[in-house]
């Protein structure tokens, strides 16, 4: 089963059974000194694309927006065992064509990482997907809410929702690891 270890605010890293070493959106905490295999960005706001903390492994990939909506379509990926989907993601302060969320499935996992949004339309069809996992932000600063959260998480299904993105002490606290 893969492992998520939170390093706080929008930040996390991925681990998965044959050990491939996702980063999404480094900014904060401890936790970087295993090499990456792949690195995705959301967006470009400085407090999610630090990825000059990462150590990368030979070959290691980036995704960032702009790969993953380039030319106005969200693309999808295979980069080692991990399959990714770009899907939309936006709020207030983020314009959707600068902004992505992600659909990762890896050892047999769905993972919706939803980067810094609020509520899209697109969430209406995730419940679809039967997600596993939906990490999504808490903090309202632009992005949704707790409320508006869990609303979201209504909506999109999945089996587990994670709270990220949220105010320093405001909920899990960073340098945690744990299984799926």
């Amino acid at each position: 089963m893969p492992r998520l270890y939170y390093q706080g605010h929008g930040s996390y890293r991925i681990t998965s059974n044959h050990g491939m070493v996702i980063y999404v959106d480094p900014f904060v905490g401890g936790g970087y000194e295993k090499p990456a295999d792949l690195i995705l960005v959301t967006h470009q706001h400085s407090d999610h694309n630090r990825v000059e903390l990462v150590r990368r492994a030979p070959g290691c990939q980036m995704i960032t927006e702009r790969e993953a909506l380039a030319g106005g379509v969200y693309h999808t990926f295979t980069v080692g065992v991990a399959q990714i989907e770009a899907v939309r993601a936006e709020n207030i302060n983020h314009d959707p064509r600068e902004c992505v969320g992600y659909l990762l499935t890896l050892d047999g996992i769905s993972i919706y990482a939803a980067g810094d949004t609020s509520t899209t339309d697109q969430m209406h069809s995730l419940s679809q997907r039967r997600l596993d996992y939906a990490l999504l932000p808490i903090d309202g600063v632009y992005n949704m809410g707790p409320g508006e959260a869990s609303a979201c998480a209504r909506l999109i299904g999945a089996r587990h929702s994670i709270p990220v993105h949220m105010k320093p002490g405001g909920g899990v606290e960073p340098g945690r690891a744990a299984p799926f």
